[in-house]
């Protein structure tokens, strides 16, 4: 870890209550920058990490002219139908070791570089061979059936940018401008705790007031599948002193810690309590559902999301606020999920005030249906669905029919 954030980072102005989620995001977009340090690996294991720096070609592609396909080059100008064949061939990785004069023709194959003179290739289905010659049945235009030296880039060009997550394209394109390693930012580590007494491990016995830790497995695999390390601080009761030390834990061996519990400011929400006495702690109220209270904090020199305990709050503030939030700390560029909008298969009368977020999945007909029940206890409701239906701050009056915003699950990876 070598970056830091400043302490105040996410200090809220005077005054400020509820805040809109486009706000909200703004404001981490704004505040928020990378934690992770650099370092150079080589292309086999480049891709999903981040660019720490610009990246330019250091070759043209194509690096010489070559042919496009298999046939017969030759020099346009003066050019007749029917021509002198020169002995030998032009393949890929085999040049034609002479030139080519004006009136004569050189058998040339797909990606083999254009012999001295050739400008133009004819495919081999428009030509004849003859003895010693070959004869077209229609002269190309000059320059068909050729791949310009440079024509996809030039030495020196930009083809990535810093921020960019690197894909199996990427890859290629890194390859073919003669990069064999590149600097890439290192993987962002996200530690994740969970706290409350009534809180258990999953298939320990329960008691009828207890509940299983939920959140945990599903943050730290959500995590992994987005291609960061996770780091497990385990579960912790709510006691200040096991909180501190697993929080402690987390800034020591990761680059930003999510907490699920505790992050409101009742009696019993530890983490928050903590973090305002010993660290610097914001509560964002944000005008949204399921979610509201988010707790944003610093905690000896590493950013904190808390999250909401509730398993489905947890999940939706994780996947709208916390994911772009680590792409920008991970090294990459501020980025929001893309949707699109889909009838909706549902009605709903929404109240202005906050933004809503719906678990939904698209139909047969392609329409947005809306799990049965809007409850965050429901955790069904989680693998029932696809994605999320996004209904904006003001009212709106839904019917079956009404376009909606959807956004699949797969889009809100940083």
């Amino acid at each position: 870890m070598t970056g830091r954030l400043p302490n105040d980072c996410f200090a809220l102005p005077p005054g400020v209550d509820w805040t809109p989620v486009d706000e909200a995001l703004a404001r981490l977009g704004e505040r928020l920058a990378p934690v992770t340090g650099v370092e150079r690996v080589d292309l086999a294991s480049a891709a999903g990490r981040f660019l720490a720096e610009d990246v330019a070609a250091r070759r043209a592609n194509p690096a010489a002219s070559n042919s496009a396909v298999d046939g017969y080059g030759f020099v346009r100008e003066g050019a007749s139908g029917t021509m002198r064949l020169l002995a030998g061939r032009a393949a890929a990785g085999e040049p034609f070791a002479g030139s080519v004069p004006p009136g004569a023709a050189v058998r040339i194959l797909t990606g083999a570089a254009l012999p001295e003179g050739v400008d133009t290739v004819a495919m081999q289905e428009d030509a004849t061979v003859g003895e010693g010659t070959v004869t077209l049945v229609a002269l190309p235009k000059a320059g068909a059936n050729t791949r310009r030296a440079g024509e996809d880039m030039t030495p020196g060009q930009t083809i990535l940018s810093a921020g960019h997550r690197l894909r199996p394209q990427d890859v290629a394109l890194l390859a073919a401008a003669g990069h064999g390693e590149v600097a890439v930012r290192e993987r962002l580590r996200v530690a994740v705790l969970s706290t409350g007494d009534e809180i258990l491990r999953p298939g320990a016995p329960a008691e009828p007031h207890q509940v299983y830790d939920a959140n945990r497995p599903m943050l730290l695999a959500q995590i992994a599948a987005w291609g960061f390390v996770p780091v497990d601080l385990g579960h912790a009761a709510d006691d200040p002193d096991e909180v501190r030390a697993r929080l402690d834990a987390g800034a020591r061996e990761a680059d930003v810690i999510l907490t699920s519990g505790g992050a409101s400011t009742g009696d019993e929400d530890h983490v928050s309590a903590l973090l305002t006495r010993e660290g610097s702690f914001a509560e964002w109220r944000i005008a949204v559902k399921p979610g509201r209270p988010l707790a944003m904090a610093m905690w000896r020199g590493v950013p904190v999301f808390g999250l909401p305990g509730n398993p489905v709050a947890a999940f939706v503030c994780t996947l709208v606020f916390a994911a772009p939030a680590f792409r920008r700390l991970a090294g990459g560029d501020w980025r929001l999920p893309a949707g699109w909008m889909v009838p909706a298969a549902f009605a709903k009368n929404k109240k202005r005030g906050r933004r809503e977020y719906l678990r939904a999945r698209i139909d047969a007909d392609g329409a947005a249906e809306v799990f049965r029940s809007e409850g965050s206890g429901l955790v069904t409701g989680l693998t029932w669905s696809d994605g999320l239906v996004e209904l904006p701050d003001d009212g709106v009056s839904i019917a079956p029919g009404t376009p909606v915003r959807f956004i699949p699950y797969t889009a809100f990876a940083p």
